[in-house]
Formats: structure tokens, sequence, C-alpha cells
């Protein structure tokens, strides 16, 4: 077993290593480009939300008032019209890029210190590097990818798997 006061040198590499890629990965092949549309008559719905004065915050549309009212007719048929919206509205004004990469940067260093950790107690001090970044890798990789599996669950959002290919030209 390693402690992990040991391995604050691979945990700060692997982090920088990581967030570099990745900020390569998704900015220089505009790889979120066309992740989010934009709507024909932008401007019509903009100042449609302005006037309702909408703090920041997550949005369900429509959404019952209770258990009941989620069985009544009436929202049925507020389903059946649609459109049905999940909404995140943000503070005007911008966001700042800088903190969102902060944020991401902290992130990346926890997921370094959580797969350390599993490295360091499943193997041996001196372990072969092959079966170090085996552990490591994939308590990583598990950490990157299966928490986005959620969004695709929950909020109807396609597959990363499904954006692959899509974005590969091999669905439609």
């Amino acid at each position: 077993m390693t402690e992990l006061s040991a391995l604050w040198l691979p945990i700060l590499l692997s982090s920088v290593i990581v967030f570099v890629v990745s900020s390569v990965i998704h900015m220089a092949p505009l790889w979120h480009k066309n992740d989010y549309p934009r709507l024909a008559n932008e401007d019509q719905v903009l100042d449609a939300l302005r006037s309702a004065a909408l703090p920041p915050g997550d949005y369900l549309m429509p959404r019952p008032a209770s258990r009941e009212a989620m069985r009544s007719p009436e929202f049925a048929e507020k389903l059946k019209r649609g459109p049905i919206l999940m909404m995140t509205v943000m503070a005007s004004g911008g966001f700042s890029m800088a903190k969102n990469m902060v944020s991401w940067f902290v992130y990346v260093c926890v997921v370094g210190i959580l797969s350390a950790y599993v490295a360091g107690r499943a193997l041996p001090v001196g372990a072969p590097y092959p079966h170090v970044f085996r552990f490591a890798g994939t308590t990583a990789f598990i950490a990157y990818s299966a928490a986005l599996w959620q969004m695709s669950i929950w909020l109807n959002c396609r597959s990363i798997a499904t954006l692959f290919l899509l974005r590969a030209g091999r669905l439609e």
C-alpha cells in the first residue's frame, strides 16, 4: 500500500496533463460547436423569458403542482401539447470562463486524488507501472465518463457514444 501523500507529484502532473489535453480536445476541433443549436426565433423567446424575470436556477415545464395534478387530464394535455422543457437560467451579464476553468481543474485534481487512492490501496509499493496505470486509469475513466450517463438517463440527452457516432457520421 502506498500512502496518498507520496503520490502528490503524479496527482498534480496527471491533473495538469488532463486539464491541458481536455482543453485542446474540446476547443481546437470545436467539439461542442453543435451541442446547442440556435433557435430561429431566439429574440422572441429571450424577450418572453426576460419579461418573466426568472431568477437563476433549473426549471422543468410543464411542472405539476402535486402528485394528484400530475395525473390530471389538464396536465396530460399540457404534456401532449408540448413543448416539454428542462432549462437552466444563468445570471445576466455573461459568465466567467476563468471560473469554469478553475472549477474544472479542481475537479480534475479530485479525480486524480481518488484514482491515486484506489491504486495506492490496491497495489503494493513499487508495483509495475502497467498495473498502477490500469488501476488509476480505470478509476479516472469511470469518474470522467460514467458521470455523464446520468444526463442521458434522466435528462433525455443523447449518450456520449451516440454523440460520438453522430459526429463521426455513422448515425443519422
